[in-house]
């Protein structure tokens, strides 16, 4: 583009039909307004903040005048500006439009509006998703390795942030992280609940916030199921089957059983008794002489057996504990009152952490069912579905399986837990 610099006379400009800030001139009375606008427009920061504003017009004005250069080669502009405001105008005329030139201009706004578009983009790819994870606690080895997972695999996404709580076992802490989680605005929400039910009033407003919800270890009890997307757990009541199953094959189909119940209301406390009740109940020769909840603590698994063995020792066969801790405090107990565990009193119970198969090693416990503990991968694996929209399974099931003494000492040192 060329741009030509000229004076003219005083009797008008070629351009335009009077002077439109001679003193003389009907429009004096806007010399201030004209000078205000030219001042703020033509400044640099008032050309930067405007052209911030009005670059998408900018993009759709060159890119009429790049198609309108089609039907005319050479396009004249003119752009007056005051230099003078005695009985001269300086006029700016903008000669040759080019239609290179224009597009030029247009190609130019489009990559630096792409560039715009492309930082966002980049901003937006290195923004962390933020998990909130309220935990239930630390009361059973099986509870520290499912922390344990969750913590680690978090520190080994680099586009994920955990925040994490821990609600010692009390629900009334888990509905506080997660209000907590959802006033932060986290991206997605994941706990383990300490009991099936009282959860809708506080998913509802997870929901109402559109912070998606992913269950893990256990599941919940409610009437709206798209309060949570998923659920990742084992089967907790095939898990009991598999303990009956195994202590009925092992027992001869005769005995007397004591369960060691895990916190009651909880979701594996119920579906791993209803498991091993249904097994049992077809079984005449075995039968279920007294079941009471240990709340899934080795101190408390202890207590109860204390108890169990003081009111029936002579009567019980089998110990049916609902997870490994319970069972190594119900071995404690029984060596207390005098009898040999895993001979005098045959123990299965369910989780499969490196303590169970120590006592396995050591021939006191007789078997145990596998609840693997590592969800860390699998979780952070199914946020990230859910993040980028895909579909995912409502329930996430876990693979048991069932160890005895027989295959401890081999598998004892691929125990991670």
């Amino acid at each position: 583009m060329q741009t030509f610099l000229f004076r003219q006379p005083s009797d008008g400009c070629p351009h335009t039909r009077s002077d439109p800030l001679r003193k003389d001139s009907k429009y004096a009375s806007d010399r201030t307004q004209v000078i205000y606008l030219r001042n703020k427009f033509f400044s640099g920061r008032g050309l930067t903040r405007a052209l911030r504003i009005f670059i998408p017009a900018l993009i759709f004005l060159f890119a009429l005048l790049k198609i309108t250069c089609k039907f005319w080669v050479n396009f004249p502009a003119i752009v007056c500006l005051p230099l003078n405001l005695q009985n001269e105008c300086e006029v700016i005329s903008m000669f040759t439009v080019k239609s290179k030139f224009l597009s030029a201009l247009l190609q130019g706004s489009v990559i630096l509006s792409s560039l715009g578009l492309l930082g966002g983009a980049a901003a937006a790819a290195d923004k962390k998703l933020v998990v909130g994870f309220s935990q239930i606690g630390a009361e059973s080895a099986w509870r520290t390795a499912n922390t344990e997972s969750i913590m680690s695999e978090a520190k080994k996404r680099p586009n994920f942030e955990l925040k994490f709580s821990d609600a010692q076992q009390k629900q009334e802490n888990q509905i506080k992280a997660i209000r907590s989680f959802i006033a932060q605005g986290v991206d997605a929400i994941a706990f383990a609940p300490v009991v099936e039910t009282g959860w809708e009033p506080v998913l509802k407003e997870a929901k109402k916030a559109g912070i998606p919800v992913v269950l893990t270890d256990r599941s919940i009890d409610v009437k709206d199921d798209s309060l949570f997307v998923t659920v990742i757990s084992s089967d907790f009541k095939e898990e009991g089957r598999m303990a009956a199953n195994w202590l009925v094959k092992k027992m001869g189909g005769k005995g007397n059983i004591v369960e060691l119940q895990g916190t009651v209301g909880s979701a594996p406390a119920n579906d791993r008794m209803a498991g091993f009740a249904e097994v049992i109940s077809k079984t005449p020769g075995m039968k279920i002489i007294k079941t009471q909840s240990g709340d899934f603590n080795r101190s408390k698994g202890k207590e109860v057996m204390e108890a169990f063995l003081k009111s029936s020792g002579n009567e019980i066969n089998a110990v049916y504990a609902h997870n490994d801790d319970m069972a190594i405090g119900a071995i404690q107990a029984i060596e207390s009152y005098g009898k040999k565990p895993g001979k005098d009193i045959i123990l299965v119970s369910i989780d499969g952490v490196k303590g169970a198969f120590e006592a396995m090693a050591a021939g006191k416990l007789n078997a145990t069912v596998e609840c693997n503990p590592l969800l860390g991968p699998v979780l952070f694996d199914t946020i990230a579905d859910v993040k980028a929209g895909k579909t995912v399974p409502k329930r996430i099931v876990v693979k048991d399986e069932i160890f005895t003494q027989d295959t401890a000492k081999k598998e004892l040192p691929n125990r991670l837990y």
